[in-house]
């Protein structure tokens, strides 16, 4: 049953995923042009410049704005990771014998055996 249900939330994550594919592609897409206007905001010298470069970043910071429904498909995106991590249902918890947790229930479950 369980794997039934990772594989409804599976499959309900991977349409969501697509169905946000293009603006995902449309918020990295602003997202990097934004990222070269601050740069060369940063190193322009002259007013002009300075201007132009403000405007582009204006222009793509409202590109990324608009995409935000992106965020639904990094989310789902994500659901996915954990479907897919715990779709064998083995953690892989280690458990160190210098613990001092687990020699004490070893030794509680040996008092309790005598």
């Amino acid at each position: 049953m369980k794997k039934f249900g990772l594989f409804v939330l599976g499959g309900i994550a991977a349409i969501t995923l697509l169905a946000n594919l293009g603006p995902m592609i449309g918020l990295a897409i602003g997202l990097v042009i934004l990222y070269f206007a601050v740069k060369g905001f940063m190193k322009a010298e002259t007013t002009s410049k300075k201007v132009l470069w403000g405007a582009v970043g204006v222009i793509a910071a409202c590109a990324a704005i608009s995409n935000v429904p992106a965020l639904l498909g990094v989310l789902a995106l994500y659901v996915l990771y954990l479907v897919y991590k715990s779709w064998n249902g083995k953690k892989s918890e280690r458990v160190s014998e210098d613990d001092p947790f687990v020699n004490f229930e070893n030794q509680w479950a040996e008092l309790k055996r005598n």
